[in-house]
């Protein structure tokens, strides 16, 4: 019975996503393609803008250094800041050192590592957000990838010291949300932020990757939305045409970004801070609670009439 309900669930969700209009889906895709340009600035490119001094540290002091992330020390204006992020590679070599920025679990435990030693230097922790996923190969499930991704994520939403969050690409799923619990989330402008990659829901959904467009359309990954749905703080303007036409440029926006947003939550106290941090991400989203094994409630939501013959949702249901 709850097999038959799933792929009920399934086919309701497909059939909904599919009646999408084609001018959403054609505007969506365009804009995941802008942001999948290969010479769009990554991690590297930004911190030459932006800092100095930068430290690179390597290294979870368990397994190994992955490349697929940066993580290290620099200088921003007058103090000393924490950056880490994820590292695409610009060439064909490039990309498989850097595993077209998918991170394996030692890339988020020298993460951590980092951010432990933000928080005992006192130091705000910058990550800057460009990734596809975390690796989804067997090896780094064995070595503990969802462990990894949950330890960074309880990390981040405990240090004292001020977050941000900047998602300056792809952010697609885990492996972004992993160095995504944030103070203040940024995102620019072509960005985009989704708990999967289009490609990966369309093969769960389909089984075809190729119907990507469909997907993207149906989650709606991009900066407006995001903030329309309080998922970011601040939607970071781009040059014209985007940030890989013009770097520096759109490494001077985001500049004045950062600036306003250290300066904001330098003035809390620590454990204000932490309240805040927390409260963000109970606001996002929204939930119905249902009886306990009614699944068919979350199928067939029941839908009452008012007086005036408009559709109203359902009261929430609880359980003992």
């Amino acid at each position: 019975m709850t097999a038959r309900r799933g792929r009920r669930f399934v086919r309701r969700l497909t059939d909904r996503i599919s009646s999408k209009p084609p001018e959403e889906e054609e505007t969506t895709w365009q804009t995941i393609q802008l942001v999948r340009h290969p010479e769009r600035p990554y991690t590297l490119d930004y911190i030459d803008r932006l800092f100095s001094d930068f430290e690179e540290l390597h290294g979870d002091r368990s397994h190994g250094d992955d490349a697929a992330i940066v993580a290290g020390i620099a200088r921003y204006g007058r103090g000393a800041v924490a950056v880490i992020g994820h590292q695409k590679g610009r060439d064909a070599q490039d990309r498989v050192f850097r595993n077209f920025g998918m991170p394996g679990p030692e890339g988020y435990r020298k993460g951590m590592r980092v951010m432990g030693i933000a928080e005992r230097l006192g130091l705000p922790v910058l990550t800057l957000i460009d990734t596809p996923g975390a690796f989804p190969g067997a090896e780094a499930e064995k070595r503990g990838q969802g462990v990894a991704i949950a330890a960074s994520m309880r990390t981040m939403l405990r240090l004292d010291v001020p977050v941000i969050a900047v998602v300056i690409g792809e952010g697609s799923s885990g492996g972004a949300l992993a160095l995504g619990v944030a103070d203040r989330v940024l995102m620019l402008e072509n960005a985009t932020y989704s708990v999967i990659s289009p490609e990966g829901a369309a093969a769960i959904l389909w089984r075809d990757a190729a119907k990507a467009p469909l997907a993207a359309a149906a989650f709606k990954p991009t900066a407006a939305n995001c903030y329309r749905w309080g998922v970011t703080d601040v939607v970071v303007p781009e040059p014209a045409g985007g940030a890989h036409a013009d770097p520096d440029e759109a490494a001077r926006l985001l500049d004045g970004y950062l600036h306003r947003s250290l300066r904001d939550l330098a003035a809390l106290e620590p454990a204000e801070r932490r309240r805040v941090r927390r409260e963000r991400y109970r606001r996002i989203g929204a939930h119905r609670e249902l009886a306990l094994g009614d699944g068919a409630t979350m199928i067939t939501p029941p839908r009452s009439s008012n007086s005036d013959g408009a559709t109203a949702e359902p009261a929430k249901e609880k359980t003992d």
